[in-house]
């Protein structure tokens, strides 16, 4: 809930916008009544905010012509946002941006009022981000940084790719559009010249890199988030239906954002269901949960997890006299796969 500091700045910004505005309208703008709006309007005359009204029924609030907030006026709550955001970048790109949000933290600090100053710091305390996936430390910083400053520059690159599953390194020529933290990994969108189409490389795969002189013009109505989910059109999808049993039918409501489904049975087991565009990684989530419940379908997933087992049991072999009699059980499921382009 907004507090008055920050409707004051809300209301300062409001005319700043919009000059000769009627307090009814800053009333609904703001969320208050119009007497709140005409003690909001005393507060900042009492403040040496020059605000000043035009009679009349096309009449209303204005800031005199020429004054400006100050370059950087935060509510509390603002600043919070901007601290926790930076915390947060600085963990998912490494170096590339580490450094410059710390700057750029330790500038604001600087001139933010006590006030705000006690919120971040009770929020840098308080209201912790744990369990995104840290940055792959594989990556190559120099690499990561040279793709940035061609991104931001629409500057062609010549790479030496290792796609994933080839025994061969290719050279490729590419326009980097856009780079994206996905799961630990970055990558870079980019329109690339042998397929003659987009792709995803993986910025730990990069071998190399040259910077060109040449550039590129990125379509103007190119959207790196709507290239990412339209894989979800292109790409076969897979039903999973996983059985958990009673006993562990929490374990799946924990996991209740990753379902498309979920059926509670009356013995209170739980069935849910999703669907997935690669069985392989579906197969090494499906193992995370083993053997807290059965894959019900579809077969190849369940060939693949038997596979898999009896690899895993090759290099543990039971004793003798315990392999005698026991028997291979496979009954696992995962979370969801993601569908996404960000697979090279």
């Amino acid at each position: 809930m907004a507090n008055t500091a920050t409707r004051l700045l809300n209301l300062i910004m409001l005319l700043q916008r919009e000059p000769n505005t009627p307090a009814s309208r800053l009333a609904e703008a703001l969320d208050v009544s119009v007497r709140t709006v005409q003690r909001y309007i005393t507060m900042l005359e009492e403040m040496g905010v020059p605000v000043y009204a035009e009679r009349g029924s096309q009449g209303g609030y204005s800031l005199v012509r020429g004054y400006r907030m100050p370059p950087l006026v935060l509510s509390p709550e603002e600043a919070v946002a901007v601290s926790l955001g930076t915390s947060v970048i600085s963990g998912l790109w490494g170096n590339l941006f580490r450094t410059t949000a710390q700057s750029a933290m330790s500038k604001i600090a600087n001139v933010l009022p006590e006030e705000q100053l006690r919120e971040v710091r009770w929020a840098q305390d308080s209201l912790l981000t744990r369990g995104l996936p840290r940055a792959n430390p594989g990556v190559n910083e120099p690499s990561l940084e040279a793709l940035y400053q061609a991104s931001r520059r629409n500057q062609q690159l010549d790479i030496v790719y290792q796609g994933r599953g080839r025994a061969q390194a290719q050279t490729r020529r590419i326009d980097p559009y856009a780079l994206i933290y996905s799961w630990g990994q970055q990558y870079c969108v980019a329109y690339c010249h042998l397929r003659g189409a987009m792709r995803s490389f993986r910025v730990d795969r990069i071998l190399s890199l040259q910077l060109l002189e040449s550039h590129f013009d990125k379509p103007a109505d190119f959207d790196p988030s709507l290239y990412l989910s339209q894989d979800a059109d292109d790409r076969p999808m897979t039903r999973v239906s996983l059985l958990f049993c009673a006993e562990y039918a929490d374990l799946a409501r924990d996991y209740a954002c990753c379902w498309d489904t979920m059926e509670t049975r009356d013995d209170g087991s739980l069935v849910v269901e999703y669907s997935t565009a690669d069985l392989d990684m579906a197969r090494c989530r499906v193992m995370s949960f083993a053997p807290k419940a059965q894959v019900l379908g579809p077969p190849e997933l369940i060939e693949k997890i038997q596979q898999t087992a009896q690899a895993v049991l090759a290099q543990y072999p039971l004793p003798p006299e315990e392999s005698a009699d026991t028997s291979l059980t496979v009954n696992a499921a995962p979370p969801p796969t993601k569908v996404s382009r960000l697979n090279s």
